[in-house]
């Protein structure tokens, strides 16, 4: 069987979800299992894949989907008690009182509060946090989750303190394993492996430490842009007019808290340690955005706002009712925002302080071994356990009646059962497609295969394209890191394999591996923007369930954005010597730039012409 049809086979089950899931926008829990369906088809006449091993893989699947679940009730419980306990109403008077535009708010609460999140703890814990904070603010359901979606992009390569890159890459490229990596290490004067055989790990985190670099700088170029999105989306959807100018508008506010956020984390990468990239960066953008919006800085002269809810488009609508009960009595602001202080705290605790993550990632519930899959479950280190305890002592510190406490479990477990029917099928078919290599036909895993077929296909192109494999890794594993895991070394031997091809690429030889690894962690980042699992997640927590193909519609383009602007410049920089400085990527950026320039030099004009249009109504 030809490299192409075993490319389109792997890809069928994908197709199924484009289609049922995004085109006709089937909710998840029915176009989800028409895909585990035809994985498990595929898998056992065409992979010939032993039974033992396709049930090893939906079990495993299982049991992610039971942390999923338990991350999510987690978060849940955490918006219902802060509910019940009337900390939600002072957490909106706060908010309100540094701006009550929402295009602010939303790059406040999404872009650096969440981002900060993303750098501490990762694994769809920003989407749990930010997504229920920002609905309970007011913001539609549709617009937090669209909004908790657009951000996991520029912060996800450094989440969970630096895991996509030092567990995801740094697995992926064999840690010591794989001959041709140690001797490219080698020659670039990083000898990863010594005469002794042994991995020298200092000497092999030195290496993913280069990757993370130019990790940062492609980030750098797509983050720039992410407020901007952000607040035209909103506008775009839910606001009175549909207008993107009306968020287009407040460009130089968007532009400036990009820019608190992606400096911090291009410095912090460079000079200190790629690990704490998002976090330290995330939280220098937080206190920078928070203090100008109050300063007055950058700030739009007019305010904006979403349309009366009574006229809200029931689509837009979540199952979650938010109540703002006031506590008699009243509560301070600090009082009221200790529950997020506990979680950013508890993270960076449980995170960072080396005996604490030991004694919680060994206390693993082990299932049985099938297939030669042992699933496991890091119970303790798991956000959900964060948020348990967050919860318990958000009870305490806002003083809440037993009753009160009681109803916000009841209808946090009730909620959370809903999301299960979207993830029960979503998260085997994943752990079936990843475990599907060792099968009698003889042909690698299927994520593999696509790979392969995809580079057949693209030859040089593949700086541009390589964004998009690491994109399709995470849409379909719903992780940066396992994208790296599954796609890093076959990345690297693409590059070194189109340097050996092309005498005129020699000069570059040292750069190839290193950026075209770099380029699939920015396509892994991305494809957090569409992935399923973190769409039915973010759903989930603001009841928001069965409209995810509406999302992932909506955040495509942010996606392809993602992934094809931060390609491009690695496609320009790749060629620049042996193509000149008018290459395919060069003419890509400088086009794309032009447009958007444009866009914003003309915005005053439409904007004036809307108001216009509105006025003479």
């Amino acid at each position: 069987m030809s490299i192409y049809m075993q490319g389109f086979l792997a890809l069928f089950p994908i197709l199924i979800v484009a289609v049922f899931l995004v085109g006709l926008k089937w909710p998840a829990s029915r176009a989800m299992p028409l895909s585990y369906i035809a994985v498990v088809i595929i898998a056992y006449f065409v992979w010939k894949l032993p039974v033992i091993q396709i049930i090893g893989g939906t079990f495993n699947g299982i049991v992610v989907c039971i942390t999923l679940l338990y991350i999510i009730f987690g978060s849940i419980l955490v918006l219902y008690t802060i509910m019940e306990s009337g900390g939600l109403h002072q957490i909106r008077q706060s908010l309100s009182s540094i701006t009550t535009d929402r295009r602010i708010q939303v790059i406040i609460v999404a872009w650096c509060f969440a981002s900060f999140i993303e750098g501490s703890s990762g694994f769809g814990t920003p989407a749990a946090v930010g997504c229920p904070l920002m609905l309970g603010l007011g913001f539609p359901a549709f617009a937090a989750v669209i909004s908790g979606m657009i951000i996991q992009s520029t912060p996800v390569s450094f989440g969970a303190v630096g895991t996509p890159m030092r567990v995801g890459v740094g697995t992926g490229l064999g840690q010591g394993t794989d001959q041709m990596v140690n001797e490219f290490a080698a020659k670039i004067g990083l000898p990863i492996v010594g005469p002794d055989g042994v991995l020298d790990t200092a000497v092999y985190d030195q290496l993913i430490w280069l990757i993370a670099k130019k990790t940062s700088i492609l980030h750098f170029i797509g983050g720039i842009l992410i407020p901007l999105f952000l607040v035209a989306f909103m506008t775009r959807l839910f606001g009175k007019n549909k207008s993107y100018s009306e968020g287009l508008a407040v460009w130089p506010f968007a532009i400036y808290a990009a820019f608190c956020n992606v400096i911090p984390m291009r410095l912090i990468n460079e000079f200190i340690s790629y690990e704490l990239t998002s976090m330290l960066g995330a939280l220098t953008g937080l206190v920078l955005v928070t203090a100008s919006a109050r300063a007055g800085i950058l700030m739009p002269k007019k305010s904006w706002d979403f349309i009366d809810e009574k006229e809200w488009d029931p689509e837009w609508k979540g199952t979650i009712e938010v109540k703002y009960v006031e506590k008699p009595g009243g509560m301070s602001t600090l009082v009221a925002w200790l529950p997020y202080i506990f979680v950013a705290a508890l993270i960076l605790f449980t995170r960072l302080v080396k005996p604490v993550t030991v004694f919680l990632t060994g206390a693993k519930i082990k299932f049985p071994t099938i297939g030669g899959i042992t699933p496991t479950w890091d119970i303790l280190y798991s956000p959900g356990t964060i948020f348990i305890i967050v919860s318990l002592l958000t009870f305490l510190v806002h003083g809440m009646k037993a009753e009160a406490y009681a109803n916000a479990w009841k209808r946090s477990l009730k909620t959370m059962l809903g999301a299960g029917s979207a993830l029960i099928f979503t998260v085997p078919m994943v752990q079936v497609f990843i475990n599907s290599g060792g099968g009698a036909a003889g042909f690698d895993k299927m994520p593999y295969v696509l790979a392969e077929a995809t580079y057949q296909l693209t030859g040089g192109l593949w700086p541009i394209f390589a964004p998009i494999i690491g994109g399709l890794g995470a849409f379909i594993a719903g992780s940066n890191t396992v994208s790296n895991m599954t796609f890093a070394l076959f990345q690297f031997k693409t590059a070194q394999l189109i340097v050996e091809g092309n005498p005129a690429l020699a000069p570059m030889w040292a750069e190839w591996p290193v950026w075209v690894v770099a380029l699939q962690a920015i396509g892994g980042a991305a494809g957090n923007i569409i992935c399923i699992h973190n769409v039915v997640a973010a759903a989930a927590v603001v009841g928001f369930l069965g409209r995810e193909g509406i999302v992932i519609r909506k955040t495509f383009l942010v996606f392809l954005y993602y992934a094809l602007i931060p390609g491009s410049f690695g496609y320009s920089y790749l060629y620049w010597q042996s193509k000149g400085f008018l290459n395919l990527g060069t003419i890509i950026i400088i086009l794309f730039y032009a447009a958007l320039i444009y866009v914003l030099a003309t915005n005053n004009a439409r904007l004036k012409k809307l108001e216009s249009s509105v006025a003479a109504k």
